[in-house]
């Protein structure tokens, strides 16, 4: 980790020191541009987990994060999916399975402590990144330069900031960077379980009337569970005894794992979304979540996110070697054109699938069941919603 001198002024500065500030930090240094993270100390554990599919698993390999995190993690061979709306109208059972597109696996569930462990130590050890610890108060957007100043009073001045502060970010709020923001009438309660069965890799995702309920493969005969559900629901599954809650969620899991025990304790959070209206400004692009929010549906989260920041890494190195300035305005259109059909269409696609559980109209449930239908029976319809889902609209090569 570089030290910082006085004035020093840096290509890059990334905000934020989540999944996605710090995957950021290290692939633009790694690349040889002078970058600084600006993020306080991480506080506390964080016992929920994040599935990653193939291609940004490549990005993670690139970087030095995958090597000393892949022996913690457990594959993702088989998606199945169960409608369990008990409504007029369901969707027959569905299984993806990776062997039909020729892998292994669609990806790895990784516990988010794990892969924040690694990022922090690999951060402190990247040649070309200087790291400073403290949160950012202020920022001055100028036509040379955006400077930073944070809380202790520091000043820190970059050509290109790379906002990754969250779906609350100051750095898009400064810059005046509008956003859209909705809510659903759901909260998410997430855990760990241990359980008598094994789970074979298989992640299993039943549909409910509040939404999905579903268990994906960690080490052993755990797993992770993300159970959505209303906001009174949620309540009464936190109000829970341990013992209680494990039946409960096993009735719901229709013992397909066997018996439950918790792993951890029980979380909740509400809901929502939010989308940028646009992902540049001056000097300034946004990534993660203060960019994207949306519901843990399909596991799109910070694979979208590691997709922006791919994206941004190919645009910068076509840019240096131009010998353009990492925040010339050319720059910054290119990634705004390049990231805005990804995001919107991801946001789309996770909220039409969201509200199609919660919806009584009749022909969205029609719908929904032909979808699933043709995607069990049609094999290069359901091949085609596999890739897509996991790179969309790419043709990166899946060959692993």
């Amino acid at each position: 980790m570089a030290r910082r001198k006085p004035n020093q002024a840096f290509d890059i500065a990334v905000v934020g020191g989540g999944p996605s500030g710090r995957i950021a930090a290290l692939t633009l240094a790694r690349e040889d541009f002078k970058t600084v993270l600006v993020a306080p100390n991480p506080v506390g554990m964080d016992g929920r987990t994040t599935a990653l599919w193939q291609k940004s698993i490549a990005l993670l390999e690139k970087v030095g994060v995958w090597a000393p995190l892949e022996s913690k993690t457990t594959p993702l061979r088989k998606m199945r999916m169960i409608d369990d709306t008990n409504r007029l109208v369901r969707s027959p059972e569905v299984v993806f399975d990776s062997n039909e597109l020729g892998i292994e696996c669609f990806g790895f569930n990784i516990l988010n402590n794990d892969l924040n462990l690694v990022l922090e130590e690999l951060c402190r050890r990247q040649d070309n990144l200087t790291i400073v610890e403290e949160s950012v108060q202020a920022a001055h957007f100028g036509s040379d330069l955006v400077e930073l100043q944070t809380t202790d009073g520091q000043s820190v001045k970059a050509r290109l900031v790379v906002a990754a502060d969250g779906r609350n970010s100051l750095i898009r709020e400064t810059a005046r960077i509008d956003v859209r923001r909705w809510a659903y009438p759901q909260e998410a309660v997430v855990l760990n379980l241990e359980h008598t069965l094994p789970h074979r890799d298989i992640s299993t995702e039943f549909h409910t009337p509040t939404g999905p309920f579903t268990l994906v493969p960690l080490p052993g005969r755990k797993s992770s569970l993300v159970c959505v559900e209303t906001a009174e629901g949620a309540r009464r599954l936190l109000a829970m005894e341990d013992e209680d809650l494990a039946l409960e969620l096993e009735r719901r899991a229709h013992s397909v794992l066997g018996k439950f025990k918790l792993a951890t304790k029980p979380q909740s959070f509400p809901l929502a979304g939010l989308t940028a209206t646009r992902f540049s400004a001056n000097r300034l692009v946004l990534i993660g979540e203060a960019a994207h929010v949306f519901p843990p549906i399909g596991a799109q989260g910070l694979n979208l996110t590691l997709r922006d920041i791919m994206d941004l890494e190919r645009i910068l190195i076509m840019a240096k070697a131009k010998h353009q300035d990492p925040g010339a305005k050319t720059v910054l259109e290119t990634y705004e054109a390049k990231r805005t059909s990804d995001i919107h269409s991801r946001t789309r696609a996770v909220d039409a699938l969201n509200r199609s559980l919660l919806t009584d109209f009749l022909p969205v449930q029609v719908a929904r069941s032909a979808g699933m239908y043709f995607a069990g029976k049609i094999g290069p319809f359901r091949r085609l919603l596999m890739r897509e889902g996991m790179a969309p609209g790419s043709l990166f090569r899946l060959n692993r």
